[in-house]
């Protein structure tokens, strides 16, 4: 038996939504005796086990509680309840331009964010070049990031999150802002990296990759995992919860799926 490389177990996640933003709201709300929050059930008593060298897509509509567990792996966030353990170097992109500081130039930040992602200095040196060059934007490296544009942000973290050959390698939805071509190259990373072995957990809405990526689909549906099993049924699934939802009121004015 393999040490798993992820353990949730019974993991539980709430926000706090608040209504009121202002004096006169809240003033307003308390008048009609109206809560001035809620508590949100982000996720809601998950357990998921994962192996080395799988390759694990999180499905479900938007509010689903994929990006939020995502998070909770990488350590970006807690649980309220419940455990998660992580075994190995974990790297990925939970969000576009995720550790590139704004008013450092990008040649600072492949150092800065290769540290964060657990990178030693002479191990940087040795992939600066290869990071560089896989990003595509050698032209700029010596401008200040602020000044990039969303699909040099991406391109940049993406390099460097694949070249610090991680053990677990984390991605959401953030091959969704590259330009075509380089969304062939990130995808192309993505299949060496799990041709290496690596263990990766991948969240998008691109149902059709993800089949076409990952031998595991995990479904969720408000906060709760109802499906773990191959990507193909979970891609089902999620196009039955898609279709349902552009069936209700909300979906049909444009609801975001």
């Amino acid at each position: 038996m393999t040490v798993p490389s992820i353990v949730i177990d019974s993991v539980s996640k709430r926000f706090t939504l608040r209504h009121a933003r202002s004096i006169k709201e809240m003033t307003v709300r308390a008048v009609r005796r109206q809560s001035l929050s809620e508590t949100f059930n982000a996720l809601d008593d998950v357990s998921l086990t994962v192996h080395p060298g799988e390759t694990v897509a999180l499905m479900g509509l938007n509010g689903s509680g994929k990006s939020t567990l995502l998070k909770l792996i990488s350590g970006v966030m807690r649980p309220d309840d419940g455990r998660v353990l992580v075994r190995g170097r974990v790297a990925g992109l939970i969000d576009v331009g995720a550790g590139l500081h704004p008013e450092l130039t990008g040649r600072e930040n492949v150092f800065l964010n290769a540290a964060i992602l657990g990178m030693g200095e002479r191990e940087v040196e040795a992939k600066f070049d290869e990071i560089v060059e896989f990003s595509g934007v050698g032209r700029f490296l010596d401008s200040q990031v602020k000044f990039y544009s969303s699909g040099m942000f991406m391109r940049l973290a993406f390099s460097i999150a694949a070249h610090t050959e991680p053990d677990i390698f984390l991605i959401d939805e953030v091959l969704a802002v590259g330009d075509p071509p380089f969304r062939e190259k990130c995808l192309a990373r993505i299949c060496e990296l799990r041709g290496e072995g690596r263990t990766m957990v991948i969240v998008a809405h691109d149902i059709q990759m993800l089949t076409r990526l990952c031998d595991r689909g995990v479904m969720m549906r408000a906060g709760r995992k109802v499906f773990d099993g191959s990507a193909a049924e979970a891609g089902a699934l999620w196009r039955e919860d898609r279709q349902a939802r552009r069936m209700t009121p909300a979906g049909r004015n444009g609801a975001a799926q």
